[in-house]
């Protein structure tokens, strides 16, 4: 999935609904920290925002800018910044990925569907790179406070972080999605706080909630309800979701364990991995190189990917390798008269996991979308899992430790 297209913001302001007008907020003011042609959003967000930076740890330096675009102007923006991160050949390139690992319909139209979703979903967006979030006309003010709370921790995360940097597709998409979780994680998170604090007039710890993923979970899951999310494949919903509802959970970890400071000055993770799983170690690096064929695309799927991956077309969601999984890379190559494969190396923490994972493979092999082949090699001590489906070549793999 494309990380970069929106930074979606109300996923979780439905949420409160109208339920969430029953506290004024606090009487400091920062309305001289919003500029804003709006005097009345200025107000409120200018209300919201001195509590909003002390809740995320982060030091607020600089004015936030803020306006109300149209639906209209939203789908604009929409369809440019897909024109921009995922043109449609490249939206091709990942239907035929996901589709070889039978996730997807392989004749599906990805981008008129990320259009779709992000107009049913989105009421408001921080863009980093104009350093300015937007609203939709047309909020119920019982939903625009929980929306500037979400979006205003953005716009205090960008004065602390290089957003745009820490999601670019270059770092990967395994290590960019972690760094979506922990944005979008920690920006629902102190809404979550901030709105329950304002609904009952009592301040608020959310860090002294005791199983709070099971309370929270059912709840930021709800947008799969939404029409358009719901007809969505799973990958794609998953992808969605990760960064609010398992990002969540990891920050209220964090706070649990004492940390409030801001996370993008330590401890960043860098994988999936350590979003869903905090103690585990960074993952190695895997570079994957075909003979015989044209690389036409090579990223990380990442344990989120694999974990979908292992749900939905293995049939086994608990399934042992998935703890054993130490790193990916795949590539998506064209061969003679165009026809497309996919290869895919992953390297465990032992010969069991590879066996799991390609016995698995093997049961399953008719849900992918081409003959399968399952071999393992030895790379520097490390079992690395090969997963061809297509046309198989030779390949070689090398890793490499985590930086």
């Amino acid at each position: 999935m494309t990380r970069r297209s929106l930074w979606l913001a109300t996923l979780v302001a439905t949420f409160f609904g109208t339920a969430c007008g029953a506290q004024s907020g606090s009487d400091q003011s920062g309305s001289d920290l919003v500029i804003s042609s709006d005097p009345e959003l200025a107000r409120i967000a200018g209300e919201i925002l001195p509590d909003i930076a002390a809740r995320s740890g982060m030091e607020l330096t600089r004015p936030v800018r803020l306006e109300v675009r149209t639906a209209e102007e939203l789908e604009r923006y929409i369809l440019s910044k897909l024109d921009e991160d995922l043109p449609a050949e490249d939206a091709q390139d990942r239907v035929d990925l996901y589709g070889l690992l039978g996730l997807v319909d392989p004749d599906l139209d990805l981008r008129a569907l990320l259009v779709e979703l992000y107009s049913e979903q989105v009421a408001g967006f921080y863009e980093p790179d104009s350093t300015a979030f937007f609203i939709i006309e047309g909020q119920q003010e019982g939903a625009l406070r929980p929306l500037l709370a979400h979006e205003l921790v953005h716009a205090v995360q960008d004065q602390s972080a290089d957003l745009s940097a820490l999601t670019d597709p270059d770092v990967g998409n395994d290590r960019a999605s972690a760094a979506m979780a922990v944005i979008e994680g920690q920006a629902t998170l102190v809404m979550l706080e901030y709105m329950t604090e304002q609904m009952t007039g009592q301040s608020v710890d959310l860090a002294d909630i005791q199983n709070f993923a099971e309370q929270v979970r059912p709840t930021l899951e709800m947008t799969a309800q939404f029409p358009a999310m719901a007809r969505a494949p799973r990958v794609i919903r998953e992808s969605l979701l990760f960064p609010y509802v398992e990002g969540a959970i990891y920050l209220h970890h964090r706070w649990a364990d004492g940390d409030r400071a801001s996370p993008f000055d330590t401890g960043m993770p860098v994988s999936t991995e350590q979003i869903l799983a905090p103690e585990q170690q960074p993952p190695l690096k895997l570079t994957i190189e075909v003979a015989g064929a044209d690389t036409v695309m090579t990223d990380e799927l990442g344990r989120l990917e694999l974990g979908i991956f292992a749900e939905d077309v293995l049939g086994a969601p608990d399934a042992p390798f998935l703890t054993g999984w130490n790193g990916d890379r795949f590539a998506l190559v064209e061969g003679a008269g165009g026809m497309r494969s996919l290869v895919y190396a992953v390297t465990w923490d032992g010969r069991a996991d590879h066996d799991d994972f390609e016995a698995r493979v093997r049961s399953a092999a008719d849900a992918l979308g081409g003959p399968v082949e399952v071999s393992f090699t030895e790379v520097d001590g490390r079992v690395v899992s090969i997963l061809w489906v297509g046309t198989p070549a030779a390949v070689q793999v090398s890793l490499t430790e985590p930086s």
